[in-house]
Order: C-alpha cells, then sequence, then structure tokens
C-alpha cells in the first residue's frame, strides 16, 4: 500500500519547524512512502525547500501561484499524489517513526475509508496553568474526552488524519471556504471532508491512538487573549459550518453538552477536595472560552448576508 504524505507550509518564519515536520515523515518505519510538499505561494520558502530536499528520490515539491490557503493546499497535494492512501500532517508538528506504519495497519486490518490519530501537545513553553485541557481542541490538539481507540468519528485534527485518495477526491477534497477568509478565520477544515465522506460512504474515520504525532504549541497559543479570540471566531466558523454541512453540527453539540454536564461537575468536585489556584484558573478559563464560542456563534447568526458566500 502506498502511501502520500501532504505538508504544506507558507510563512518563511516558519520553515525551521516545517523542515522538522519533513524530516519526522523521512524517517518513517514504513517504506513505501512518497511525500508532496506544498508551498502556498511563497517562493523564497519554494526555493529552500528545493535546496534542503529536492534530491530526495521520494520527496516532490510543488508551490502554488499566490497564496490560496490551505484547504486548497491540501487538495491539490491530494491531487499530486499517486499513493493508495494520502495522509496530512500540519508544518508545525512531527511525526512518531511508526505513525504511517499504523496508519497503514490501521487500513489492512479494517475496511477504513479514512484513519487518524492522536495529536498531543508538544509545547514549546511552559504549559499556562489556566489552559484547560478540555479545550486543547483550540490550539489543534485531542482534548479530554476525544474519543476512544478505533472509535469511528467525523473526523480527527488536520495534523493526524490520512483517507484513500479516491475516497477524497471523490467528496471534492476540502472545502475551500474554509480556512483563513478575508479576516475571517474559517476553521474545522476536517469538518467538511468527514461529514461528506459520511454523507457518500456512511463511514467516518476510525481513530487509532496508537498513530500519534506531536503538535508544537509555541508561546502565542498559551495567551490567554489569542485563545479567547480564538474560541469567538470557532462558534463563527461553526455558524457557517451549521449552514454548510447541517447533519455535521451534532458532534461539537454533544460535545458542549458532556462539558457543562460531566467534565465541569468533575472540576467543581476536584477543587472543593483539594482546592488549588490552578484550578480555579483553569475553570474560569472554561467558562470565559465556552462563552466566546457562543459569542461568536450568535455574532455570526446576526451578521447580514453572512452566508451568502459559503454554499455547499
Amino acid at each position: 500500500m502506498n502511501v502520500s504524505v501532504v505538508i504544506c507550509t507558507y510563512p518563511t518564519d516558519r520553515y525551521e519547524v516545517f523542515s522538522e515536520a519533513v524530516e519526522s515523515v523521512l524517517n518513517q518505519t514504513y517504506d513505501d512512502i512518497e511525500i508532496v510538499l506544498v508551498i502556498d505561494g511563497n517562493e523564497e520558502v519554494h526555493e529552500m525547500a528545493v535546496a534542503d530536499f529536492g534530491d530526495e528520490e521520494t520527496v516532490s515539491i510543488h508551490c502554488n501561484d499566490e497564496n490560496r490557503g490551505i484547504s486548497y493546499s491540501r487538495t491539490k497535494g491530494a491531487e499530486l499524489a499517486t499513493g493508495d492512501i494520502v495522509a496530512m500532517i500540519d508544518d508545525d508538528a512531527a511525526a512518531e517513526p511508526d505513525w504511517i506504519e499504523t496508519l497503514v495497519r490501521t487500513y489492512e486490518e479494517t475496511d477504513a475509508v479514512a484513519v487518524g490519530g492522536q495529536v498531543l501537545p508538544d509545547w514549546q513553553v511552559e504549559k499556562p496553568d489556566f489552559f484547560p485541557d478540555e479545550f486543547y481542541w483550540l490550539v489543534g490538539c485531542d482534548e479530554k474526552g476525544f474519543g476512544e481507540h478505533m472509535e469511528e468519528l467525523r473526523n480527527t485534527y488536520g495534523s493526524n488524519i490520512s483517507f484513500r485518495r479516491d475516497v477524497l477526491l471523490n467528496v471534492g477534497g476540502y472545502d475551500e471556504n474554509t480556512g483563513r477568509k478575508g479576516d475571517k478565520h474559517i476553521q474545522a477544515h476536517e469538518s467538511t471532508v468527514g461529514a461528506r465522506i459520511r454523507r457518500e460512504y456512511g463511514r467516518g474515520v476510525i481513530y487509532n491512538t496508537d498513530a500519534k504525532v506531536h503538535h508544537k504549541l509555541f508561546e502565542y497559543r498559551g495567551d490567554f487573549r489569542w485563545l479567547a479570540s480564538r474560541s469567538f471566531w470557532q462558534g463563527y466558523s461553526k455558524r457557517i459550518m451549521d449552514h454548510i454541512i447541517p447533519e455535521a453540527s451534532g458532534d461539537k453539540n454533544e460535545y458542549l453538552a458532556d462539558l457543562l454536564t460531566k467534565h465541569v461537575p468533575e472540576r467543581l468536585v476536584s477543587l472543593v477536595r483539594k482546592p488549588e489556584l490552578a484550578k480555579v484558573k483553569q475553570l474560569v478559563a472554561l467558562f470565559v472560552f465556552t462563552a466566546m464560542v457562543g459569542f461568536g456563534y450568535v455574532y455570526a447568526i446576526l451578521k447580514p448576508n453572512l452566508l451568502d458566500d459559503y454554499e455547499e
């Protein structure tokens, strides 16, 4: 089974961590891999990538004619790929050596159309004491209660997801309405893909927790105001997703229900039994981030003509 790993990048100042992502794929225990690098319209980064990886037989490098966004780039990578399976990893992540081997084994042992794995946080600074594990999804990592081993989910996160190539392309690849759109930050790149695959094939993404990727979290991702803003745009994005893929709305609603009925009570009990300032901070952050998600959703509802540009 041939696997194509697509890695997309754009900013020059992230080239070093992008290179580490590429190296982590070059060092996989599975042999039958090609790597497709998609540079999103940055000629300087393209030249550096060609200099560093152009001589690698298993690496192909493409540069978009202009900055087109992550969704376009990932679909382009899948179109350029030749593998039976297309795997995605972010440019600021690093895969464990058996990542692809574990994904392939899942395809071979099941009838999966898509397989994903764990995205583990790799803090580049000390983790903020206010950061609640339930909100790791804000920074692209698996949050507390994300899923069980080998459970079938709508989608895993973008740093650790793979598809049968024909399935991904048959549903149109990634929706270009997602990702940055003007000054808006439309999230949930994988949600629309997962929902379309479920609609077309009646299947979800198998979540194999043994397939692990480490996502680098830099200092700005631990900034409270950045996280609050990110929460707002997540709520905004949810409204867009509910419009584009109405059937995809249930998963996050279930998560929010679990948050309020399970995780918050657990935290309150823990706080009563063993009071700690960090626990108080995390509880406050949990409520603030949840409120900001709600504000973003309501803002999107009240914004005139918001959905005119977002159609299936």
